[in-house]
């Protein structure tokens, strides 16, 4: 069961927060760039992008988010694979990182939040001025984008076996080619 409307009528159901959405919309233009990238199935990634945070709002608390949306996205048909992944993207669940589409989703997720606060410092507010090692080096500074665990951008990318600066460079150019969309 992979549609796209039914996705996102779901995630406008349970978010109302325009920055949770937007959100939403980047990890899913970031996973269809890492399917891409890996020759994978880009609709069961783009989904799991735009859906991994859909029950947030409603349950914000660990362990509640991602587990009750992720019951919920099975009882709806989700393949399983794509729930896992979810579950798997908040690391108190225990749930094992063990797929591609896994470690990917966990490897993007904190990253286009931190590069979406990158690009809102910008004079013009736009990704595409977001230069890659300047990221990087606001990575080191905690006091910038505090919501941002950067633990797990660093072991995302550990897990994949990526570079730091190439794999921001990477997410960073798949925003940039759906600015507009995403407002950036």
């Amino acid at each position: 069961m992979l549609d796209r409307q039914a996705a996102w009528n779901l995630l406008r159901e349970w978010t109302q927060s325009e920055a949770l959405r937007r959100h939403a919309l980047g990890g899913e233009t970031a996973m269809r760039a890492m399917a891409g990238k890996y020759g994978q199935d880009a609709e069961l990634w783009d989904l799991t992008g735009l859906l991994h945070d859909f029950d947030y709002e409603r349950y914000p608390q660990a362990p509640d988010h991602p587990t009750k949306g992720g019951e919920l996205l099975l009882a709806a048909g989700y393949p399983e694979e794509m729930v896992t992944a979810i579950l798997g993207h908040a690391e108190y669940t225990g749930v094992r990182r063990e797929t591609l589409l896994a470690k990917s989703l966990f490897a993007c997720d904190e990253l286009t939040g931190f590069l979406f606060a990158c690009a809102y410092v910008q004079p013009d507010k736009k990704i595409a001025s977001v230069r890659p090692e300047s990221a990087k080096k606001k990575l080191k500074d905690k006091s910038f984008a505090r919501g941002v665990n950067r633990e797990d951008i660093l072991n995302g990318v550990q897990d994949l076996g990526l570079d730091l600066l190439e794999h921001i460079t990477f997410v960073r150019d798949a925003l940039a080619g759906k600015a507009k969309e995403l407002g950036l």
